[in-house]
C-alpha cells in the first residue's frame, strides 16, 4: 500500500524544537522532491520549503529560513522537517508531500501533524 505516514508534532514552548517526519511504504523516495507546507486556523495552506530528489538541494519560505531544515534519507525511505526557534505563528497543522520527478501524476500526500507552539 502506497502511503506517507506522519510523526512527531505536538505542543511545544517559543523558543523550542520539534522534528517530524514523514516515512515512504509501498514506494522508494529516491526519485521523489519532498515538500512540506502548513495550514494554520483559518488560512489557506503554505508552502514551507522542499528538497530535492537525490542532491539535498533545498530551498525555504522566507518566513522559516534560518530556522527550519528538511532532510531526507532515500535509504531509510523517511524525510524530516527539523524546527527550531519556534514561535506562535507557526502552529499549524503540516503536511508532507511527494512528487516522482518523471512522473508528477505519482504525487502523495501525508495526513499531517498538528504542531502548536505556546508563548
Amino acid at each position: 500500500q502506497v502511503q506517507l505516514v506522519q510523526s512527531g508534532g505536538g505542543l511545544v514552548q517559543s523558543g523550542g524544537s520539534l522534528t517530524l517526519s514523514c516515512a515512504a511504504s509501498g514506494f522508494t523516495l529516491g526519485m521523489y522532491i519532498m515538500r512540506w507546507y502548513r495550514e494554520a486556523p483559518g488560512s489557506s495552506r503554505e508552502w514551507v520549503g522542499g528538497i530535492a530528489s537525490d542532491t539535498g538541494g533545498t530551498n525555504y519560505a522566507d518566513f522559516v529560513r534560518g530556522r527550519f531544515t528538511i532532510s531526507k534519507d532515500n535509504s531509510e525511505n523517511i524525510g524530516y522537517l527539523q524546527m527550531n526557534d519556534l514561535k506562535p505563528d507557526d502552529t499549524a497543522v503540516y503536511y508532507c508531500e511527494v512528487r516522482h520527478v518523471l512522473r508528477p501524476e505519482n504525487n502523495y500526500w501525508g495526513q499531517g501533524t498538528q504542531v502548536i507552539v505556546s508563548s
